[in-house]
């Protein structure tokens, strides 16, 4: 070139910008060294307008700007994530508008962040994924424009030097030698390509990391770069030594020292100066950890240890306190408790208990007193449909029947959700129906109204048994797909309410979804009494939860004549005019009684017996049976060892349709 502009912030100022202005001119160039924010563009067009005045066009862009990012995705603020995109994102948008698309070249430098990942660079993989499209616009406009997703670069650029190098290096990604890398820039410019990526990868250990926990379709089209089906560094070991040294300590110190090794490897994987920056009971997925750095942490931990590990290990132990038991229980032994958990006792001569309890209800009922102070003071909970929920413009396109009722049993805070607190982002909570959100929140607090911190009970056997029918949100939601896509599935399953729980609460008992109509809950409690006395699992959270994100019911049994005008339900009475919809969450903790008492816990109630069945070939699908209704009650009876003498009240459920 005749005449090269090099532009920075800094202009002259900027280190290495007058060593590169004499080697150009040393060439024969003529050199303008400009202090010029990219990212701003009224000094890009001010810059443009200067050479212009002077006669200059401008025939090749090369932007090359960035600035760097090790942050886990969970911990990038607004600001942090504004900064890193501000140079790459806006500096190329001004170029490509503010210059012809008639040039020579328009070149952007990219990286292989925006490519395959890279941990803790969520939002310099987004910056550079957002120039490779850029480029790719232009093309489609018919200008010139090529990106090229770099590889670390030797000898400078914006991978670190040292060890962060030295990681790279061992993951299968060494620095590039500059002078390939500029012959293969030139290549991709004489064959005119749109989008390239130039890294030097040793396939080998690339593709053993990069596939630790799911297979790569992109890998596959590379030949040579198939992951061996075999361990990725190959080292071997019993732990013997370390085993030796850890049996003549005691068990704090034990357990101790494997977490500080723990976290000490996973600080120097993701470049933390100390462990401390390591949280002992935070995911490591969450800390910024990939499928590379896990296999990384895998390959310290082996050579610290001398134990052939696997490379999902932080996968199958997910958080460094998990890993560090692990490893403890690799090196000295499977302790009893890990063997009574294989041990399954049937219990069923020992009671089942209720020692917790939560709720959320219509009238503002967020606790069990609530509840009672609602029933005793004979107060009404029935009220007006919500304003949140956008029902209003669907209803009045759909009916026109001044009859239909304009009231039901509501959660009005219902879309409240402390998302932060169980550990999920935002656009995931979105995503969420409202009965997850619910059940999860009114879970630990029927836990902790036992007096019970939920989490310490994280790896133990309690089971989760809810209630619960799907309720529409999920064509609400389905609206914002491009903000909520991909985990509309998870956020909507009904099979997926119970697992969030035990997900979220690290429970490892059955998780089970039931959808039995307006029986749910019972049922779900009928399941966990089950489960407890045959001993598949220690305490099991057993409740219900309806929330209705769309007014489907009420159309449908409108259409039917099947509600009452008021929207109160008037079950066995002589004014019943039809049912009514409410909706909320209630949630048991029970266990078996020698344990509640073994725990010191206070005794709520205690279920002497459950049971369940069906009328088969009735008179009718929704029909109810008066013979099957008596068998099913006096099967409880038997099961509770009582009488109909026994009994003081009575709870029924009925519609009270005409």
């Amino acid at each position: 070139a005749g005449h090269v502009v090099l532009t920075s912030r800094r202009g002259e100022r900027a280190p290495g910008a007058a060593e590169l202005a004499e080697r150009l001119r040393a060439s024969g160039a003529r050199v303008t060294v400009a202090a010029c924010d990219v990212a701003d563009r009224t000094q890009v067009a001010a810059l443009l307008d200067g050479l212009a005045g002077q006669g200059d066009s401008v025939r090749a862009v090369v932007h090359a700007a960035g600035a760097p990012q090790f942050t886990p995705l969970a911990d990038v603020s607004q600001d942090e994530l504004a900064d890193v995109l501000r140079a790459k994102v806006d500096g190329a948008a001004h170029l490509d508008e503010l210059l012809p698309d008639g040039l020579d070249a328009f070149v952007v430098f990219s990286s292989i962040a925006g490519v395959w990942g890279s941990a803790g660079q969520p939002g310099y993989a987004a910056a550079n994924a957002f120039v490779d499209a850029l480029v790719t616009r232009r093309r489609d406009r018919g200008a010139v424009g090529t990106a090229v997703a770099w590889g670390p670069w030797a000898g400078g650029g914006m991978a670190v030097q040292g060890e962060a190098q030295e990681q790279l290096a061992r993951r299968g990604l060494p620095a590039m030698d500059p002078e390939l890398a500029v012959t293969a820039l030139q290549g991709a410019l004489d064959r005119d390509d749109v989008s390239v990526v130039v890294a030097d990868v040793a396939w080998d250990r690339f593709a053993a990391s990069f596939t630790a926990l799911r297979p790569s379709p992109l890998l596959d089209e590379i030949p040579g770069a198939r992951p061996a089906q075999t361990d990725a560094n190959g080292e071997t070991g019993d732990g013997t030594q370390l085993g030796r040294r850890l049996a003549g300590m005691t068990p704090v110190e034990r357990d101790a020292y494997l977490l500080d090794l723990v976290r000490a490897q996973a600080a120097a994987v993701l470049g933390h100066p100390t462990p401390d920056a390591v949280p002992a009971d935070r995911a490591f997925q969450r800390q910024g950890f990939d499928s590379l750095t896990a296999v990384e942490l895998r390959n310290r931990l082996t050579a610290e240890t001398g134990l052939t590990l696997p490379s999902t290990l932080v996968f199958d132990h997910p958080t460094p306190l998990a890993l560090a038991t692990h490893l403890g229980i690799e090196l000295i032994g499977t302790p009893a408790a890990t063997v009574a958990e294989n041990r399954t006792v049937a219990v069923n001569d020992d009671p089942i208990v209720i020692v917790g309890m939560g709720c959320r209800l219509p009238g503002g009922v967020d606790t069990t007193d609530r509840l009672w102070e609602l029933l005793t003071a004979g107060r009404d909970g029935i009220s007006d449909f919500p304003l949140d929920r956008g029902w209003d413009s669907f209803l009045d396109g759909r009916l026109t029947d001044t009859s239909f009722p304009r009231q039901g049993g509501f959660v009005y805070d219902a879309g409240a959700f402390d998302a932060e607190f169980f550990g999920i982002s935002p656009r995931e909570a979105v995503a969420m129906d409202p009965q997850q959100r619910l059940l999860l929140e009114v879970s630990w607090e029927a836990i902790e109204s036992a007096g019970v911190d939920p989490s310490r009970l994280k790896g133990e056997r309690v089971g989760v048994f809810a209630g619960a029918s799907f309720q529409g949100y999920a064509s609400t939601a389905m609206g914002r797909d491009q903000e909520v896509g991909g985990h509309l599935l998870t956020g909507n399953a009904t099979s997926v309410l119970s697992g969030r729980v035990a997900y979220s609460f690290g429970f490892e008992g059955p998780a089970v979804t039931v959808d039995t109509a307006c029986s749910s809950s019972l049922v779900a409690l009928h399941l966990a009494v089950q489960s407890l006395r045959s001993g598949e699992c220690d305490l099991a959270l057993a409740g219900g939860v309806t929330v209705m994100a769309s007014p489907a019911t009420f159309v449908e049994f409108s259409r039917q004549g099947g509600l009452a005008p008021d929207g109160r339900c008037k079950s066995f009475a002589e004014g019943a005019d039809g049912t009514g919809w409410s909706e909320g969450v209630g949630v048991l903790l029970v266990q078996r009684l020698s344990d509640a008492r073994r725990d010191g816990r206070r005794v709520l109630a205690v279920v002497r017996g459950t049971a369940v069945n069906q009328d088969g070939a009735s008179n009718g699908l929704t029909a109810p049976n008066g013979p099957s209704q008596q068998r099913v009650i006096r099967q409880a009876l038997a099961n509770a060892r009582l009488t109909t003498a026994d009994v003081d009240v009575v709870e029924a459920h009925g519609t009270g349709t005409t």
